[in-house]
């Protein structure tokens, strides 16, 4: 799979340092050589063209149809749809393709500078060596576990809202990793007991609720607190030594209001115990950002050991199905997918 994104562009250390980083800025041009690959195999790919609805005849997949209108036949469809798929997620259900509800995982984002991190884990704040990294995880007296995702060292932290009326971020970096700041999210693990409401789609709505917490504090932009204050439960009125790098407009905000208090204790405890593992971790001036809501999928798409939905000709596939956690395993997940294909498509040749 990485030799895949080296021959599309990716840089080659991919292949052999411990974390492969393609960085935002070169994922553009390898997905867009991929992009032209297909094409040049006799693929086509459609652009604002979503599938709205199946047509399904004594369960088995015959076709679907593309914005309301358009009829595309087929027997086989990989749903490989991400794990923000919302609209998609609700369609299924209303088809009765089984699914259930899933643990994952919400929080903050935390943003130290970036020679903070160098110093606790190289000893120097100025170095020849790679901008520092790291991966912190706890386990609380109250049973919940915290740990750090999506580690974005000289990242930026982005607004990556996708519906109407709710907010939700993500933390990226560049090839260089030049950036001041160092981020992650920080989060929590949720299971369906926590959802309010029943059925496979409870965890999409506490996303939601989620959400349109955040999206309202703020009036659209993203919420920022500094982590003193996270503790006490107040707006934060200025920075201190750590001013936030981020895509799109951010405005002071109690963050911890977001959340139910269980959820809020617990990443502020958790923030704590990962000072005893990097030093200065959690000095007061942290930039916290939220909502942190989308480290996977809220719901799994059931499938059997062929990798098929109760719908023969319709797999559920990587992190939108519930079957992946990264675009590592998503990717990996995919190949198993189309290999499980192929083998189909070759017995009967």
């Amino acid at each position: 799979m990485l030799e895949i994104f080296v021959k599309h562009g990716a840089p080659e250390e991919i292949l052999y340092v411990n974390k492969p980083h393609i960085g935002t800025d070169v994922l553009t041009t390898v997905i867009r050589n991929m992009r032209e690959e297909i094409r040049n195999a006799g693929g086509e790919v459609r652009f604002h063209s979503k599938v709205t609805d199946f047509k399904i005849e004594n369960s088995r997949l015959r076709g679907v149809v593309i914005n309301h209108k358009e009829e595309l036949p087929c027997e086989t469809a990989v749903l490989a749809i991400g794990h923000s798929a919302r609209d998609t997620f609700h369609m299924l259900y209303e088809k009765g393709i089984a699914m259930e509800a899933k643990s994952f995982a919400v929080g903050v984002r935390a943003e130290h500078r970036q020679t903070m991190v160098n110093r606790s884990q190289y000893g120097t704040e100025r170095t020849i060596l790679p901008a520092a990294d790291y991966k912190v995880a706890a386990q609380l007296g109250n049973g919940r576990g915290v740990y750090s995702f999506c580690m974005c060292p000289g990242g930026y932290i982005v607004n990556a809202s996708s519906e109407e009326g709710r907010l939700a971020i993500n933390g990226m970096s560049y090839q260089s990793r030049a950036g001041e700041n160092a981020n992650s999210a920080i989060i929590v693990t949720v299971t369906p007991e926590d959802f309010e409401g029943t059925g496979p789609l409870s965890g999409v709505e506490f996303q939601r609720k989620l959400e349109s917490s955040a999206y309202k504090l703020a009036g659209g932009r993203i919420p920022v607190q500094l982590y003193e204050d996270f503790c006490k439960n107040k707006v934060s009125d200025a920075f201190g030594s750590v001013t936030p790098q981020m895509k799109g407009e951010y405005a002071f905000a109690n963050i911890r209001s977001i959340f139910p208090e269980e959820i809020a204790v617990s990443i502020e405890e958790g923030i704590k115990k990962f000072n005893d593992k990097i030093c200065g971790f959690s000095r007061g001036d942290t930039v916290l950002s939220g909502v942190e809501s989308r480290t996977s999928s809220p719901v799994r798409i059931m499938r059997n050991d062929e990798l098929v939905s109760g719908i023969a000709g319709l797999y559920p596939c990587g992190e939108g199905a519930g079957y992946a956690g990264g675009i590592t395993s998503a990717a990996m997940d995919g190949i198993k997918v189309a290999e499980k294909i192929a083998g189909i498509y070759k017995a009967v040749d």
